[in-house]
């Protein structure tokens, strides 16, 4: 048997742009000679779809393109693809196996996460059973996205009471497929790869894993599908934050990878990312750009602007954003106060010209004293938080005018740090249409800073070097009102990611005040937050949809 893999980047709920590049790519696989194809969790309508799905219209475009395009075309081969259907009035989330022109099988996904940004047992309800199913001769152990991670040796625990694999394998299936839509966070493709690598030794079967790739709102997924052989060995890994395919064939339990039809420029011509092992901070680099470029071209912007301070974090992310789109397609805008040091401006220049993308300066100085001589009674200034915030706020005016004016979308470049504890202004620097490091902490954005200059300086190295400030107040750097960014981040992680109480980050070694002093600047914060523009996640917990808390709350 040839298998092939096809990870593709949906468009969600434009069932008519998913059909053609299924239908595309099962007709380049049928060319191959290939007996089976598979496609992604959902692929039909894109992940997540959330409260789409409610929409029976959408439901019903699925079920017609299923009939009327899907299963004509697998009469010569079989096509698995992940599809919402609808059976009794109830909604599940299924990998549909057609054959020979029509529905052979269906297996309805199990588990149902409803953890992080996860929300299915809203909409699915789980399969009724599991069972392999009969095609070419072997039992296919079908699965969907969270079925294979309940894998009770692999976590040393169980989250549900059924395991899927564990049922299948247990009922004769050949070899597991899992069709999925697993969003990305740093680390994941390495984890990913061991658990099924654990389990597939453990099995002794060989597992098939095919992953969406695509960002689609916060979400970013990284594809990264792959093979993994009976003695727990990866025989072939497609391409990371871009489309691919894979081609194995498959013959007396035995697994391999077919080379020469390796993502072949016909179907998908884009250069793509191959992931390292271990996994590095270059896979963070290509899921922001991954991220920034959907988020554009599934919402119908061209164009993107970015306020550039000198400091690290714009400059970070205007490189982001000349590879996501384009240098041609950025405009990066230096806004000056009295408060800007010389050689910020010269770095925000130096910056713009390393990268080719237009420039301008717009200096605020003079709305500046005029916003003071107007607020302050007593005419004179007070140089408080007030007026600090209010630089802030003329910044995010201007840059929100041009977007309004030119059409631009307004990228905000405040870091995880900063958002966390609040070191940001509401309605100023926190403007804008998508935040693209706001789940980056700090310290990484040195390490992405040094990447992005791997090759040559396209980061000014100063930025690299000097104190981090918003240079809204004389001699201001972040450590007034911060503590070492080493220190921060790694309270924040504790705290935010492994959900640790204070009690247990003090006992981990860190100073008893600033432990409570940063919980408290983190939950009072939470209402800038939920006003704040939409973020790409990249680590394990992001601000967001990943995060409910609630902002009138109070902690004994």
């Amino acid at each position: 048997m040839r298998i092939a893999l096809v990870q593709i980047n949906p468009i969600i709920a434009n069932i008519k742009y998913n059909t053609a590049r299924i239908l595309r790519a099962i007709d380049f696989a049928g060319r191959l000679k290939a007996d089976l194809v598979i496609f992604p969790e959902l692929a039909i309508i894109g992940y997540p779809p959330r409260d789409l799905l409610w929409r029976q219209d959408l439901l019903e475009q699925v079920e017609t393109a299923l009939k009327k395009d899907i299963a004509p075309k697998s009469i010569k081969l079989g096509v698995l693809i992940g599809a919402p259907i609808v059976d009794s009035g109830n909604l599940y989330n299924a990998a549909l196996l057609f054959s020979e022109g029509k529905l052979l099988g269906r297996q309805d996904k199990t588990l149902l996460p409803d953890y992080d940004v996860f929300e299915e047992n809203r909409y699915f309800k789980p399969a009724l059973k599991r069972e392999p199913l009969l095609f070419k001769g072997l039992k296919l152990g079908l699965t969907v996205c969270e079925d294979i991670w309940n894998d009770k040796d692999y976590w040393n625990r169980r989250n549900y009471p059924v395991d899927p694999v564990e049922e299948l394998i247990a009922q004769g299936a050949d070899f597991i497929i899992n069709i999925s839509a697993s969003p990305y966070h740093y680390g994941k493709i390495d984890l990913r790869s061991d658990m099924l690598q654990k389990m597939a030794g453990k099995y002794h079967k060989n597992f098939i894993y095919v992953n969406q790739v695509g960002g689609n709102d916060e979400l970013i997924f990284d594809g990264s599908s792959l093979a993994v052989d009976s003695k727990g060995e990866i025989i072939g890994r497609a391409g990371s934050f871009g489309e691919d395919m894979l081609f194995f064939g498959y013959q007396d339990n035995i697994l391999y990878l077919e080379n020469w039809v390796r993502a072949k420029e016909e179907l998908f011509p884009e250069k793509i990312y191959r992931a390292p092992s271990p996994e590095d901070i270059g896979c963070l680099y290509h899921a922001l750009i991954l991220g920034v470029k959907d988020y554009l071209r599934k919402t119908g912007f061209k164009r993107v602007l970015v306020g550039l301070s000198g400091g690290i974090d714009s400059s970070v992310v205007a490189v982001l954003a000349v590879a996501a789109c384009g240098k041609e397609n950025v405009l990066g805008v230096a806004m000056p106060s009295k408060y800007s040091s010389p050689g910020s401006l010269a770095d925000a220049r130096q910056l713009a010209l390393n990268l080719g993308i237009a420039y301008r300066e717009i200096p605020i100085q003079s709305i500046f004293d005029e916003c003071l001589a107007t607020l302050n009674k007593e005419g004179t200034p007070l140089i408080d938080l007030a007026e600090e915030n209010i630089q802030a706020r003329i910044r995010g005016n201007i840059l929100m005018f041009i977007s309004n004016r030119e059409g631009y979308l307004t990228l905000s470049t405040g870091n995880k740090s900063e958002l966390a504890v609040g070191y940001c202004t509401l309605y100023g620097d926190m403007c804008g249409g998508l935040a693209v490091i706001s789940d980056v902490p700090k310290t990484m954005v040195y390490v992405l800073t040094r990447y992005i200059n791997r090759e040559r300086e396209i980061i000014p190295a100063q930025v690299l070097v000097k104190p981090p400030s918003a240079e809204l107040r004389p001699d201001q750097t972040d450590q007034d009102s911060l503590p070492p960014y080493e220190i921060l981040d790694a309270i924040l992680h504790l705290y935010i990611e492994e959900n640790k109480p204070a009690a247990e980050i003090i006992a981990a070694g860190y100073d008893a005040a600033l432990v409570r002093e940063i919980i408290q600047k983190i939950d009072r914060a939470e209402y800038k937050r939920r006003q704040a523009a939409l973020g790409l996640k990249v680590t394990t917990k992001a601000f967001g949809i990943g995060r409910r808390i609630p902002i009138a709350w109070q902690q004994q």
